[in-house]
């Protein structure tokens, strides 16, 4: 296991690495030269490096590479007819710990707000939050403000969903979800998501690669996994109320207002997809060492 170290003196922190091998592929058939954008490629951050990044296309096409509206980084492609199998792999560097939790962080009123982060406190396309706001508020209204009250609503979300494949569609809303009692990852988020902006918190749609690391794995096969951000005190603090527990190993893809900015996949046409397979797991062995 490597080592890192990141400030100066008593503030100094110290902890192991973990690699990851994460990855997937996509089999498309199309009709007809199809124009698509892919979202699979992770994000740098100061915890997590990247590396032997590999992004191809069978049979091969030309690909634009750019970042989004909210610094993501896509891939423009234009599928030909026929099959198509669109691969991504990678080895990522991430920190042997989960990620940071502090019951003393207080919300920011929505003065206080930087600009950017204003936009997360609005309904989106599937965070109605003002269709749940008085829900939100008669259930968390009450409850003292800060990272205790976004803790609350994950746990209400953890417990009041059941997750479950093909219980939700592409245009099931956090109100769907809400009313249905079942969904997906990503609903779990977007309801979570919607309390959260109905009581003015700013929160964002986070999804990406999750390993089962020093957790049982669920015997599900792999897929990529959809949490939040919310933002409190001075920065953004990541929630998962679809786990509901810290976890080891994030690797963000993307990040926006929910799963309609950050789409895995975006097709300008009718291609059928084939297959998907999702790869995320520790490397203890990596081929190029």
């Amino acid at each position: 296991m490597n080592s890192r170290h990141y400030g100066t003196g008593a503030t100094r922190l110290t902890w192991g690495t973990r690699l990851l091998r994460v990855g997937c592929a996509f089999t498309y058939r199309a009709e007809v030269p199809t124009p698509a954008v892919f979202l699979v490629r992770p994000l740098w951050s100061a915890d997590v490096r990247l590396s032997h990044e590999h992004l191809d296309v069978k049979p091969d096409v030309s690909m634009r590479h750019h970042l989004d509206l909210y610094g993501n980084r896509s891939t423009r492609v234009v599928l030909p007819p026929g099959l198509s199998t669109v691969h991504y792999s990678a080895w990522v560097d991430v920190p042997d710990k989960t990620e940071d939790v502090d019951d003393t962080v207080p919300e920011t009123l929505p003065d206080g707000l930087p600009d950017d982060v204003l936009l997360y406190t609005l309904p989106s396309r599937y965070c109605v939050s003002d269709v749940l706001g008085d829900e939100a508020w008669s259930r968390f209204g009450a409850h003292p403000p800060g990272y205790g009250r976004v803790r609350e609503i994950c746990r209400h979300v953890h417990e009041s969903l059941s997750f479950g494949y093909g219980t939700s569609t592409a245009l099931s809303t956090a109100a769907d979800v809400n009313a249905a009692g079942f969904g997906v990852c990503r609903d779990f988020a977007h309801l979570a998501i919607s309390f959260c902006r109905a009581l003015n918190i700013p929160a964002r749609y986070v999804f990406g690669y999750l390993p089962d690391l020093d957790v049982p794995p669920d015997g599900a096969p792999m897929d990529f996994a959809a949490w939040m951000e919310v933002w409190l005190g001075d920065r953004w603090w990541t929630f998962d109320p679809r786990n509901n527990v810290p976890r080891k190993g994030r690797v963000v893809i993307g990040r926006g207002r929910d799963a309609a900015d950050v789409a895995m996949v975006t097709t300008f046409g009718g291609p059928v997809l084939e297959s998907m397979v999702v790869q995320a797991e520790e490397d203890l062995a990596p081929s190029w060492r």
